[in-house]
């Protein structure tokens, strides 16, 4: 056993934190621009083309991360390509939150009054211009308090990283318990630390969906 102070214990559980953090922001903002992606797609005129997304985000959401996690490490490896836990773990992460942040906004989407379609088309708006001057903006207002929400999911989501070997707060917290013998003081010490990123975030979610009042601009 190697005797750690609750500083030097505390100290380091700070120090693997910024890396769950930048795994979450990286799969914040790759996950978005591959949700805002599948949204398109999933609004386009192509029935089979939506289909086909439709399907992928089902798979996705219909499947353990830690399955995805073991599919994208092992058994990408399997196939005969090296990848590392970090790539695995930041694809896996993107893809994971696209899907689901794809299915978010396109449901705020469809909570746009359907008069505010058949307005801007009487204005001679065609598809992609009513989207971008009409149905987005109000749509946007719609989907920040779930998008900010959703962002308390995947930074929990990143724990799960650790069992393909990815040194974020989770796996450190393994290695600490195991040099110190201290499990208890470690594990809720992250405990309190995923508390504090978490809840901040879900405070704001909150905030936010009385302040931007959706239920009314949107009735």
């Amino acid at each position: 056993m190697i005797a750690f102070s609750f500083f030097e214990i505390l100290w380091t559980l700070i120090i693997a934190t910024r890396w769950t953090i930048v795994l979450s922001a990286i799969a914040l903002i790759g996950g978005g621009i591959l949700g805002g992606l599948l949204l398109v797609l999933r609004l386009a005129a192509a029935t089979l083309l939506n289909y086909m997304v439709a399907s992928v985000i089902v798979c996705v959401q219909g499947t353990p991360l830690i399955i995805q996690l073991f599919l994208m490490f092992f058994g990408v490896a399997a196939l005969g390509f090296n990848v590392s836990a970090w790539v695995a773990a930041t694809l896996t992460l993107i893809i994971w939150t696209g899907a689901f942040l794809g299915d978010i906004w396109r449901g705020c989407v469809e909570a746009v009054a359907r008069g505010q379609w058949e307005a801007s088309a009487s204005l001679g708006m065609g598809w992609l211009q009513q989207l971008r001057h009409v149905i987005f903006p109000q749509a946007i207002r719609i989907a920040i308090p779930a998008t900010v929400g959703f962002s308390v999911q995947v930074i929990k989501a990143t724990a799960l990283t650790s069992i393909i070997g990815f040194i974020d707060l989770t796996r450190t917290a393994s290695f600490v318990a195991n040099a110190t013998y201290k499990p208890l003081l470690t594990y809720g010490l992250v405990a309190i630390i995923y508390f504090l990123l978490c809840w901040p975030l879900s405070l704001s979610a909150a905030h936010l969906s009385r302040k931007l009042n959706v239920a009314n601009r949107t009735s």
